[in-house]
């Protein structure tokens, strides 16, 4: 199996190359994706200058807020999408970003993701990832910005969007079904895992589990879609692709896009300890996922493909 390899530099610089070409055992992965020491505080938070009132009396402190930076990806030297996300694992947000987006599929269409080395601000050298594909992969890159940008856009009725995921990507064919009391014990699993939320109580957070209910990669970020692109790109480089039998748990609300990026990664189950949207629950229902919201405690609804949990 393959995961990434990181080359870190000393200071604000430091730079990351990412190949899909370590050996690591499944118990290895499963260690550094929850105990992550790859990324540091300064990382994901900043402190910043705040003014609070406590009893009524106003303090002069200091607050840890969630970074938001702009990354840019680029396909060789062509630019492709600028994410606003929380540094930090941006190689695996790239890679699950490209896989999502259905440009790639496995680790062999990518030969490396690193950041870009020659910009004209050194502030954006951490800021701007570039993509070197395989020879085989053909991409069609302005039909890709223009599917990207439709995506993103307002106007296009939902029964048009479900057509369009469905057409690139096929109906789950996966029996796995999953007990109640196992998803009653993800939503703490997740939280105990969620260290830059502990500090600033700004992140979202995206958990695989798998069907046994362990934990095997969790990753925060400010948009709730980056996270789960950040775990289904730290899959894809481990090799773990389809993820059938996992589960995806997400601690806000599940999206459409949240849907349609578990079905490119084949995942059967999506959990959180919030709401669907109608068109997360209509996109489920037609790709064969199951979908539980409202996971607290022992209680959850299920809102797809109802016969995925039992119990």
């Amino acid at each position: 199996m393959s995961a990434r390899v990181s080359q870190r530099d000393s200071g604000r610089n430091r730079r990351r190359l990412f190949v899909a070409t370590a050996r690591i055992s499944h118990a290895a992965r499963v260690q550094r994706a929850v105990i992550d020491t790859d990324i540091e505080p300064g990382d994901t938070t900043r402190a910043v200058a705040s003014r609070q009132r406590r009893d009524g009396c106003w303090n002069e402190t200091r607050d840890e807020v969630a970074r938001e930076e702009p990354l840019e990806i680029q396909l060789g030297p062509a630019s492709l999408a600028v994410i606003m996300r929380t540094p930090g694992h941006d190689q695996e947000l790239a890679m699950g970003f490209l896989v999502t987006e259905r440009v790639v599929g496995s680790p062999a269409d990518v030969v490396s993701i690193r950041h870009c080395t020659t910009t004209t601000s050194p502030e954006a050298e951490d800021n701007i990832l570039r993509v070197t594909l395989a020879p085989h992969v053909v991409v069609n890159l302005e039909a890709l910005r223009r599917n990207l940008y439709a995506n993103s856009s307002c106007g296009i009725c939902g029964k048009a969007t479900i057509e369009n995921v469905m057409q690139t990507a096929a109906p789950l064919d996966d029996p796995s079904v999953f007990d109640a009391s196992l998803l009653a014990k993800l939503p703490a699993r997740l939280a105990a895992a969620q260290p830059a939320f502990e500090r600033t109580g700004g992140l979202h957070a995206a958990g695989l589990f798998d069907e046994h209910g362990e934990l095997l990669a969790v990753r925060e970020d400010v948009g709730r879609h980056n996270a789960v692109d950040k775990v289904v790109g730290w899959a894809t480089a481990s090799d773990l692709l389809p993820l059938g039998g996992h589960i995806l748990m997400v601690s806000g609300r599940i999206s459409f896009e949240i849907v349609q990026k578990a079905l490119a990664a084949r995942i059967p189950l999506i959990a959180a300890v919030s709401a669907p949207s109608s068109l997360a629950v209509e996109m489920a229902e037609a790709a064969g996922l199951g979908l539980v919201g409202f996971l607290r405690g022992r209680t959850m609804n299920v809102y797809a493909n109802t016969a995925r949990v039992r119990g």
